[in-house]
């Protein structure tokens, strides 16, 4: 059975623009990666568990704020490149990303050496219109934005 992740697509208007809420993930291998790197605040989530409440948790422990409670919109799955399967919900809501506080992992590294180092799961959030969020998104992840775009109506 493939791994599964929940996650929490935040989305708002500014003005006339309509943005979503992207996180980069953290450590050595992404430092230098951005196009197709980016992604939705997401974790795994276990067999017993409901799929809306990781979203949320892992949006607070990747953000280090609660999502929206409200209103949600469910996006269906994607199946990554490697297998992992991703559900998720859009959410309206605002986020000031310079309060940005994720939780953090070990990662071996360099690869095979045995040493551990201690990285931020995400290394910063940004918000982004939808051309540019769609370049930055994994690309498995760019249906959901699509998703998100068809049920709320935006241009």
């Amino acid at each position: 059975m493939p791994a599964r992740s929940a996650g929490i697509l935040l989305y708002r208007r500014r003005g006339a623009a309509f943005e979503v809420l992207l996180v980069h993930p953290g450590g050595p291998y992404f430092a230098t990666r951005d196009t197709g790197a980016w992604s939705i605040p997401k974790g795994e989530y276990g067999s017993d568990e409901d799929p809306l409440t990781a979203a949320r948790r892992e949006f607070e422990e990747e953000l280090g704020s609660p999502a929206p409670h409200g209103h949600v919109i469910d996006l269906g799955e994607v199946r990554l490149k490697s297998g992992k399967l991703v559900r998720a919900w859009g959410a309206p809501g605002d986020l000031d990303t310079r309060t940005l506080h994720s939780n953090t992992c070990e990662l071996e590294w360099p690869p095979r050496s045995g040493r551990t180092i201690e990285i931020p799961e995400v290394d910063r959030a940004e918000w982004f219109v939808l051309g540019e969020a769609r370049e930055r998104i994994n690309p498995a992840q760019v249906a959901l934005i699509d998703r998100l775009v068809q049920a709320d109506g935006a241009v």
